[in-house]
């Protein structure tokens, strides 16, 4: 055969395998297994809903052969095998299966036994209630359509979902490379979960936990511990240990015990056929009868014991050899974007919301629109019933409808819309009464148009709107939790595996940190002067120093203004020479960030208040308690306007004095009550009336019997008694405290200091040099000062940085420098 003609294409059998497995397997990721985010459902429950909604098998309908709707799903959207669709709509139907049934079914759908449902042309079924909210607003322009397989139908890529579906009656299934088992929740513990998140977008997992407990199983059960909780709702992978729900009963001398809740998709023949092995097989001797007496009430396995046995080993034992305790892999994968993603609780939450605002603002158009077109309308009637006797001479002289038209637009300067419905009005809207329905409708129109306007305008009321409809959800459908969470004796927690001690945690200029046993602490010897530094990890010098204990939280704060949070324990245990991890290994900073600030946070200082500088000259006060639960990946501590950068942040227990340096040689002290506290977001207030060539260099605490030590980018630097500053009102020129010339240069940087701090002054060129606060001069305010480092024409001082204890002492950092000012 002649390859020319192009009948046959040589190919690559290595390629073509893998393109057409990586077509294969994203179909099935996107197309089959993995349900969206944003409605919780795969495609084919999808499909099945829309199908039962478009025939109008609703709840206050009459139910329908099942056949007939496999059938629709088949012919109009879902071209696969019909016991996919059906297996899929019994599930749907079954209430050991979903923990809020979608389809209500009438006929055999299965039991918890195993038995299979009867088949299609037999069952019968309709929507359920809750499934109504999956599909409410669907007609409003809320979500798109797209063509189904052959392009004759249109189907929605996603729905409205008026309640978090995906968390309420949770997923499962098998991908290529990937699973997901997102276990069912309680519907009104979720729903006030997402209004929390609402209200307050930074809530941690921790925050959530405290109002949706865990997953909530059809079956009930109990999940023992919420370690494995947690480890899911943080990480969106975890595991939980769920146990059966029995009872030891005593009668005539002998035990019983009644199982009468299992395990989440355990099968309950299955299981007392396990049972009975064990028995047979001689694990388990304590056992003389075993009876399943369930009925329509309920569920009741009885598990009668010999008179000698032991039920509380019995009972273990069972627990150990049989699914009456079985494991559930949680893993929160769904479809983002149409991108598998294992999602926290909080991610999983948001999305949500997220779609929520989509969906109502989309309806929100739809029905302004709708409302707008309406009230054209009736704008236009209005015109011609205060016209009435011309209307009608116009239309009796016209010769045709389309003439009649054109003389009423022209005349009273209507649209094409108006004018037509005008002509089609008809005689009985010209009484008294329904003039004043017109004018009724349409004053109420207006009141409507108003309201949606509004939400369109606010996100504010936007979310008001998707909490309020989220609580008459909850109100219809809510009901009690029927799966218990015990805690579990010896359940270990990583923080209690952690021995609580005071430690010592320092970080370098170069972001190397550490943390060592306050016990054991021991600085390095004092360097020499003059010598490279910052070209290597070995010339690198401590800059924060913080005591702590090993169960508090360290916050970072960075130039960006964004604060992260470690516990202390987190940071890594290091011998006193060791150089430590550096920062960006434990928490999330971008390569443009830098820490300016390390603090602790105990819980005798919650009630202090945080206090931050800017760059351009903003302050802010902020309560501690909005730094409590802080995740480690970062959140916004100040708002920074474009340019700004966060200078400093320190504790204050509210009325502390403040001092502002800039650049230009100004500096300002006020009382921090002249701020008020405001919201963690917060932009800040001015501290000091700076000119437009200035900015802020220092943001400091005052301290009695300390100076304030100022250098300029030429080297120059002086300490200057803070006695000499008197206290002024915020906002403020302020006082005069360096005279700065061409040859001293610019502030680069000051500092509240004493007589036995170190100063470390490092150049552009990444020459460090270090002094004895005590060797600088105390002169006036307005002086020049001394040089403290030479440099050339080329090099300027870069950065300066107080190292607050002596190390050459062997000292620790004074207590007080760690608690509130």
């Amino acid at each position: 055969m002649d390859l020319n003609e192009g009948k046959i294409v040589p190919i690559d059998i290595n390629k073509e395998m893998k393109k057409c497995y990586i077509d294969y397997a994203m179909s099935v990721i996107v197309g089959r297994a993995l349900p969206d985010v944003r409605d919780g459902l795969k495609p084919v429950h999808r499909r099945i809903l829309h199908s039962m909604n478009e025939l109008g098998v609703t709840p206050d309908k009459s139910y329908r052969k099942c056949a007939r709707i496999v059938g629709e799903v088949l012919g109009k959207y879902h071209p696969h095998g019909d016991s996919s669709v059906y297996d899929a709509l019994v599930r749907l139907a079954q209430d050991f299966s979903m923990r809020y049934m979608l389809v209500d079914g009438h006929g055999n759908f299965g039991s918890v036994d195993g038995d299979g449902a009867a088949a299609m042309r037999y069952t019968e079924a309709r929507m359920n209630k809750i499934a109504v909210e999956m599909l409410r607003d669907i007609n409003k322009d809320t979500v798109d359509f797209i063509p189904n397989f052959d392009g004759e139908e249109k189907e929605p890529v996603v729905l409205p979902s008026r309640y978090p579906n995906l968390l309420v009656n949770g997923s499962s299934g098998i991908a290529v490379g990937m699973a997901t088992n997102i276990p069912p929740h309680n519907l009104g513990e979720v729903i006030d979960g997402t209004i929390m998140l609402i209200d307050n977008p930074e809530a941690t997992s921790t925050e959530l936990m405290t109002v949706i407990k865990g997953p909530d199983f059809p079956t009930g059960a109990t999940i023992m511990g919420t370690s494995g909780i947690r480890a899911a709702y943080e990480t969106g992978k975890g595991k939980i240990i769920v146990r059966a729900k029995s009872e030891i009963e005593e009668e005539n001398g002998r035990h019983r015990i009644v199982v009468t809740e299992i395990p989440y998709q355990v099968n309950k023949a299955k299981l007392i056929e396990s049972i009975a092995d064990l028995v047979k097989d001689k694990k388990i001797t304590g056992i003389s009868d075993l009876r399943d007496e369930s009925d329509r009430e309920g569920m009741r396995i009885v598990i009668e014991l010999k008179r000698e046995a032991n039920p509380n080993v019995i009972l273990n034992l069972l627990y150990k050899h049989t699914k009456m305790q079985d494991t559930f892999g949680i893993i929160m994968l769904a479809l983002v974007d149409n991108e598998p993603r294992i999602l926290s609780l909080r991610e999983l939450l948001g999305n949500y919301i997220k779609f929520q605002k989509e969906v109502v603002t989309r309806r929100t158009v739809f029905e302004l629109n709708k409302a707008n077109a309406r009230a054209h309308i009736l704008e236009g009637l209005k015109i011609a019933l205060d016209n009435i006797d011309e209307v009608i001479n116009i239309i009796r002289s016209s010769k045709t409808t389309e003439i009649a038209k054109t003389t009423l637009i022209e005349r009273f300067a209507l649209s094409d819309k108006q004018a037509q419905a005008i002509l089609d009005m008809r005689l009985r809207r010209l009484t008294a009464l329904e003039i004043d329905k017109i004018e009724e409708e349409y004053a109420e129109l207006m009141k409507l148009i108003e309201y949606l306007n509004s939400i369109l305008a606010s996100e504010e009321k936007l979310l008001s709107v998707i909490k309020d409809e989220l609580l008459e959800i909850k109100n219809k459908y809510n009901d009690e939790r029927r799966t218990k969470i015990e805690k579990v004796v010896n359940e270990i927690d990583i923080e209690d595996l952690i021995q609580e001690e005071d430690v010592v945690v320092t970080m370098t200029h170069a972001g190397y940190i550490k943390r060592i046993s306050a016990d054991t602490y021991s600085s390095q010897r004092r360097g020499g002067r003059g010598i490279q530094a910052m070209t290597t990890k070995e010339d690198d010098f401590v800059e924060h120093i913080t005591i702590t204990s090993t169960h508090s939280d360290i916050l970072f704060f960075t130039n960006k203004g964004r604060v992260y949070k470690l516990r202390a324990y987190e940071i890594p245990d290091a011998g006193r020479t060791a150089k430590g991890t550096n920062i960006i290994n434990l928490i999330a900073i971008s390569p443009d960030e830098r820490i300016e600030t390390v603090l602790t946070i105990n819980d005798d200082v919650i009630d202090g208040y945080l206090f931050m500088g800017t760059k351009h000259g903003l302050v802010k006060k902020t309560h501690l308690s909005e730094f409590k639960n802080l995740r480690r990946n970062g959140l916004i501590a100040i708002n920074l306007r474009e340019g700004d950068e966060l200078l400093k942040a320190k504790i204050t227990r509210g009325d502390a004095n403040i001092i502002i340096v800039s650049q230009n040689g100004n500096a300002i002290i006020f009382n921090e009550k002249d701020v008020r506290p405001m919201g963690r977001t917060a932009s800040g207030v001015k501290s000091m009336n700076l000119k437009a060539d200035d900015f802020a260099v220092c943001m400091d605490i005052i301290v009695d019997d300390e100076d304030l030590l100022v250098i300029s980018e030429n080297g120059y630097g002086k300490r200057t008694p803070l006695s000499e500053y008197k206290i002024q009102r915020r906002g403020g020129s302020g006082l005069i405290t360096y005279k700065s010339s061409e040859k001293t240069g610019k502030l680069v940087g000051a500092t509240v200091c004493k007589d036995d701090d170190e100063l470390m002054l490092i150049n552009t060129s990444g020459i460090a040099i270090r002094i004895n606060v005590s060797d600088i001069s105390v002169t006036g305010r307005s002086t020049m000062g001394v040089r403290l480092m030479r440099t050339s024409d080329e090099e300027k001082i870069a950065a300066i940085a107080k190292i607050s204890s002596s190390e050459e002492d062997n000292e620790l950092i004074d207590k007080e420098d760690t608690e509130i000012v």
